[in-house]
């Protein structure tokens, strides 16, 4: 439940800035007439998100038993690349958002005000196609459907709320320090998924060592028990694992936390630290690395 929070609230809360951004800037420039077309543009993305996890349930229940686990395998692996990748584009290029979609408005009010539409929905669509899939591999490899499902609705609410304050400057957050924290959780979370890709994989026979098991702890905490749900809950490991599940782990997390944290440093020391404010205009995006 908590990685799919995490993952709603990390998801939501870029998606909700963005939207702020875009409204604010629309507002700013007296083009107010244009924000039933972004509002279209967020809804259609909203839609279509929704429509795929509707998809993914639909041919998972479709496939055979051998043919499921390979689907949730291949799902998990693209739900790790989207993720890794959405987590280093955030770090390399969040400063520079703001000015970024504020110049795709300018294209698209030259166009037609349908562009805005199309600039909202491009902007938002991302974020929820990414939400879906990891979504899904989260319930595939928790076992579980409810608490995922409450988890990441949780953490949509959750960002909303957050960027509904931030526009109206009701609150500050230190975007900088939660994007970073949140990052850096949902590597160990990702990692998690990976390693159950690696399971699924093992057991279809496409992987080695299914039998090569190098943790068991099953006789102290069992799978089904409260610890062993909450650990398979929070990132997505087992009592039981693999030399090879543990391998690709240790392969995943390690470098990519440390990538990840050096990359922070060095956009830090690189770039002068943008002044934060609250204000509805001033959507505080800079502030987010």
């Amino acid at each position: 439940m908590f990685a799919n929070y995490l993952i709603g609230l990390r998801e939501g809360l870029e998606a909700a800035l963005i939207v702020a951004i875009l409204i604010a800037y629309l507002v700013r420039t007296q083009n107010s007439h244009a924000l039933g077309r972004l509002w279209t543009g967020v809804a259609a993305a909203i839609g279509i998100s929704i429509a795929l996890g509707f998809v993914l349930i639909l041919v998972d229940e479709s496939l055979s038993e051998r043919a499921a686990e390979a689907f949730a395998g291949v799902t998990s692996l693209l739900a790790v690349g989207l993720i890794t990748w959405m987590i280093f584009w955030m770090a390399s290029h969040a400063r520079h958002i703001k000015t970024h979609l504020h110049g795709e408005v300018d294209k698209a009010l030259n166009t037609s005000t349908t562009a805005v539409a199309l600039v909202a929905f491009l902007a938002v669509i991302r974020e929820g196609l990414e939400t879906v899939l990891f979504l899904y591999a989260g319930i595939k490899s928790s076992g579980e459907t409810t608490a995922p499902l409450i988890g990441a609705i949780l953490g949509l609410a959750t960002a909303v709320v957050l960027g509904v304050l931030m526009y109206r400057g009701a609150v500050k957050l230190n975007l900088g320090a939660l994007f970073k924290w949140t990052g850096a959780a949902l590597v160990i979370v990702a990692g998690g998924v990976l390693r159950y890709a690696v399971h699924e994989f093992q057991e279809l026979g496409w992987l080695p060592g299914e039998n090569a098991v190098a943790i068991d702890v099953s006789s102290t905490i069992a799978s089904d028990s409260v610890v062993g749900t909450l650990i398979r809950g929070l990132v997505n490991l087992t009592p039981t694992m693999t030399w090879l599940e543990v391998i690709i782990w240790l392969a995943y997390v390690v470098p990519t936390l440390t990538l990840f944290f050096w990359l922070i440093g060095h956009k830090g020391k690189s770039s002068p630290p943008p002044a934060t404010t609250h204000a509805s205009e001033n959507v505080p995006v800079e502030a987010s690395r």
